[in-house]
């Protein structure tokens, strides 16, 4: 797993460079960061900084502004409750809570492993399947509390199957 002392520079140099090193673009090659480092470390930020004549201050205030990305390490698999009316009728809160419990962290924080982050968001959009969880991109509806032990267990292996296929 990435953390601020494994950042790659070349990494995130071939991200700079094909973005042709223009400050205009700054915000895609953050995103970009962000996708390949699962954060933006701060050595990141100043590599772009440097190669792009762009202030670190507005750099961190990109960094902040925007909630897609962020300062800290970041897990493999975005978990987001949806927390909007229709879930949490359905008993979102407790879905939460069983996920908490389950990944050893409160909303907002990243498992030790790097596997997991944890987040309460307002709606994703699919009131029909509540209360939903989104696992990275894949939607799980009608995720109560009983099946979020059968669900990490689930990711657990899909991390590991991709860490073996990347050994």
């Amino acid at each position: 797993m990435s953390t601020e002392a494994e950042t790659d520079p070349r990494k995130v140099d071939a991200i700079i460079e094909r973005w042709g090193r223009d400050p205009s673009f700054v915000i895609e090659m953050m995103q970009d960061v962000q996708q390949e480092l699962r954060h933006l470390p701060r050595a990141a930020l100043e590599q772009l900084s440097a190669a792009t004549s762009t202030d670190m201050a507005r750099l961190y205030h990109i960094a902040t502004f925007y909630k897609a990305f962020s300062l800290e390490p970041r897990g493999l698999f975005s978990v987001q409750v949806c927390t909007g009316t229709a879930c949490h009728v359905r008993g979102a809160a407790r879905s939460l809570d069983a996920l908490s419990r389950e990944l050893e962290v409160e909303p907002g924080e990243t498992t030790e492993d790097l596997l997991f982050t944890l987040e309460g968001v307002r709606c994703l959009g699919c009131c029909s399947l509540a209360p939903v969880v989104a696992v990275g991109p894949d939607l799980h509806g009608d995720l109560d509390s009983s099946k979020v032990k059968r669900l990490v267990k689930k990711y657990r292996k899909r991390a590991a199957k991709m860490e073996a296929d990347n050994a």
